[in-house]
């Protein structure tokens, strides 16, 4: 799965969750557009869709933006 597919992916999962479509530099956080209830969903997709856990202590910072997030599961994918 090439980096733009993990991207589209995430968006297309963060989309569903807080109902907006949300561009790859969007900050998520920041902008108020994930909370901290919608952050835990949005990390309990991404490790069900990719199989990768990310930390709770972790969540703020990969979840700044879908390309963050993206960059944060590519990585873990190869690991």
């Amino acid at each position: 799965m090439s980096h733009n597919d993990i991207e589209t992916k995430i968006a297309q999962i963060i989309g569903a969750i807080i109902l907006t479509s949300v561009e790859p530099d969007t900050l998520l956080l920041e902008s108020g557009l994930v909370d901290s209830l919608s952050a835990v969903d949005v990390a309990l997709a991404i490790e069900k869709e990719f199989g990768v856990k990310i930390p709770p202590s972790e969540i703020d910072l990969h979840l700044e933006s879908v390309q963050t997030l993206a960059q944060y599961v590519a990585e873990q994918r190869k690991a």
